[in-house]
């Protein structure tokens, strides 16, 4: 629609689309870097402790122990682990009214974001694409074909992605934050898509597994992978998630 095509915010995602043939030709900006951390010398500075032992503490060896992971165990992941994280990451947790809230925030209570996975390695699953209906906790089957190798290929021939146990997409509703918020709400797609990543990994964690977010990727490929019109809703973000590999110690002889 034209309204939608004609906002500052739908005009900047579509300029940073990659495809085969522009990604040869993006001029990156000549913008100068900076510090890391920011510091401010002339400031009291209060030592804040680390011994902490409150309950809340039980999620200290989660993000402790988070790190990006590209190399996966051949173990399957079990259906009922996929399930956590796809609660975790997006599941309803409370109702008010018409809104349904869920485990990551969403301006507005909007939640622009869909989640589809490219299922590889999970027990008691076929290969294939899938969307996540939060409102049932359920998968619609979109394509019994295996994905995996298609996924990598489109993200930019990632291969370690299709060794994975499930990669995630996310996408963007555009729309359905935009028509409220309008250029500023593609600020809130992003930050949407920043919450549920990272709950994704941190329940990832929990349950032996490790992720490996990806934003790299032709988007209109992925889009076409999983049906999307790209005007309307298209591809915003990705993960892979597998099993850890366990090293296992020698006994000494």
């Amino acid at each position: 629609m034209p309204e939608l095509e004609e906002c500052t915010g739908y005009q900047y995602l579509r300029e940073t689309v990659y495809d085969r043939e522009t990604i040869k030709k993006v001029k990156r900006p000549a913008i100068a870097q900076v510090e890391t951390f920011k510091h401010y010398p002339d400031a009291e500075k209060i030592e804040l402790p680390r011994t902490w032992q409150l309950t809340e503490a039980r999620i200290t060896p989660l993000l402790q122990n988070r790190r990006s992971l590209r190399k996966y165990d051949e173990e399957p992941v079990k259906l009922e682990e996929l399930a956590f994280m796809l609660w975790a990451s997006q599941g309803i947790t409370a109702k008010s009214g018409k809104y349904s809230f869920r485990t990551a925030p969403s301006g507005g209570a909007l939640y622009p974001v869909e989640t589809y996975i490219s299922v590889n390695h999970i027990a008691d699953l076929e290969p294939g694409l899938y969307h996540f209906d939060v409102e049932s906790f359920s998968l619609n089957r979109l394509s019994d074909r295996e994905s995996a190798e298609a996924v990598a290929t489109a993200c930019l021939n990632q291969k370690f992605m299709a060794n994975s146990a499930v990669v995630f997409l996310w996408s963007a509703v555009i729309r359905r934050c935009m028509s409220k918020y309008g250029n500023r709400g593609m600020r809130y797609i992003f930050l949407d898509a920043g919450h549920i990543c990272q709950n994704l990994l941190v329940a990832a964690e929990a349950t032996g597994c490790g992720g490996g977010p990806v934003a790299a990727f032709y988007d209109d490929e992925v889009n076409e992978l999983l049906g999307l019109d790209s005007q309307e809703e298209t591809i915003l973000y990705a993960a892979s998630v597998g099993k850890k590999i366990v090293v296992k110690k020698q006994c000494p002889l």
